[in-house]
């Protein structure tokens, strides 16, 4: 009997398992990195003796130019070759951690002062928060375009998972760069030297797709961190039909999901920057040596979250309203508990509860606002949910460390207040 000819590696693709895998590092090295020096940048910090507040501004910066440069990346994934511009996201990925590391390396070594070297912290994030955003909505085009539009969704769900597993990946890792040689800024030039590996693998194994630009689309993602898990919006956009009218935010079969939307993520993105810090002070111990514990505080909650996203809310089943409403029952919960601990089990715990309720919360709004229109404007809403999911990130950080310095319990409580808050407006106004 004549033997079959082997299937894609991928189903409903015309993509090799190890061409998928490709996309699918090049996705995960760059969330992974971004978590892990979301670990290390506040006992960093307090070595060079730089005002917390101004860790999160130069950390936050970063996040403010990707929001406002998706969408542009997104675009140019239509009309231009795609491999082209994962490569640009990718080196801009590696350019960027590797001056930012030698930026800090200088300021702990006493080289530069700590405003210089925030300040040129700063500078350097900014090439990652502008060419980086190209990686995602670039993987996105290539994997559509090889996709049989019934396969698409879940094709592209699989890649979008990378960035989930990369915000576990990073804080895990971290520690174990922080060698003596390189200090805290170790995995920086850790998850720079892993891009350049992955810039070389995907530049020579990965096919141009110069004779597939039909059929497959790019959309923005938000930016990688603890505070965007996967909720679906990208893949949405990639795969929505084109046409209908443009979609207006405060369009009112939407409005409430959005507002809802919002309000949860500035509660999460205004703790996500403190707890590293919170960690630190809570705990007693010097910013040397933070670094494992911020790491084991950082794991527990990413994982929580995606196990809300994962596990819990398949096997629930559960609607929009009441995965906004118990999500933030739960998170609030989850501060509380995190405000009044006092050893790592403590924030631990509390902080992965926070994180579970955070993670019903977020797909809670977007498939609200996805099932309030029709399926013409399913790309304008997704465009729109992942705008507000990178909202949170323009001012909350830096809030959330100005209470901070008031109060370190304070973001905490604010966050739990402000949940509260979203509990009973949505009660009436959710439906």
């Amino acid at each position: 009997m004549r033997s079959r000819p082997s299937r894609p590696g991928i189903a409903g693709t015309a993509m090799s398992t190890p061409h998928f895998l490709l996309l699918f590092t090049a996705m995960l090295v760059a969330a992974a990195g971004n978590t892990a020096l979301q670990s290390v940048m506040p006992a960093i910090g307090r070595e060079i003796g730089i005002a917390d507040l101004w860790v999160a501004v130069a950390y936050t910066w970063s996040a403010v130019l990707w929001v406002g440069l998706a969408p542009y990346w997104a675009r140019k994934s239509d009309h231009h070759g795609r491999k082209p511009l994962i490569l640009l996201g990718l080196g801009g990925f590696i350019v960027s951690m590797t001056l930012c590391g030698l930026a800090l390396a200088a300021g702990l070594r006493g080289l530069v002062g700590g405003a210089a070297t925030f300040g040129l912290f700063a500078v350097f994030r900014a090439i990652y928060g502008s060419l980086g955003c190209a990686t995602p909505s670039a993987t996105q085009a290539y994997l559509a375009s090889k996709t049989r539009r019934s396969a698409r969704v879940g094709a592209l769900s699989a890649l979008a998972s990378s960035f989930g597993l990369g915000t576990i990946i990073g804080p895990a890792v971290a520690p174990l760069f922080v060698l003596p040689f390189v200090g805290l800024p170790g995995p920086l030039f850790g998850f720079a030297a892993i891009g350049i590996l992955t810039f070389a693998a995907v530049a020579l194994w990965l096919p141009n797709d110069t004779k597939g630009r039909r059929g497959g689309r790019g959309a923005a993602m938000s930016y990688p961190s603890l505070a965007s898990p996967v909720t679906g919006a990208s893949v949405v956009a990639a795969t929505a039909p084109r046409g209908g009218g443009k979609l207006k935010w405060h369009d009112a079969r939407i409005r409430p999901w959005i507002l809802a939307g919002v309000t949860a993520g500035h509660a999460q993105a205004g703790i996500l920057t403190c707890i590293g810090f919170f960690v630190i002070d809570r705990l007693g111990i010097a910013p040397a040596g933070s670094e494992q514990p911020i790491a084991i505080v950082m794991m527990a909650g990413a994982a929580a979250g995606l196990a809300a996203q994962w596990a819990l809310i398949p096997k629930l089943a559960l609607q929009p309203r009441p995965l906004i409403l118990w999500g933030s029952l739960i998170a609030a919960l989850g501060l509380v508990a995190t405000m009044a601990a006092t050893n790592l089990y403590g924030l631990v715990l509390g902080f992965a509860l926070s994180s579970l309720g955070f993670g019903f919360t977020r797909p809670g709004f977007t498939a609200g606002a996805s099932l309030a229109v029709p399926l013409s404007e399913q790309g304008s809403v997704a465009g729109i949910i992942t705008a507000a999911n990178g909202i949170a990130f323009v001012a909350a950080p830096a809030l959330g460390m100005a209470l901070y310095h008031v109060d370190v319990r304070l973001p905490f409580a604010m966050s739990a207040l402000l949940l509260a808050g979203l509990i009973a407006w949505g009660r009436s106004r959710l439906d």
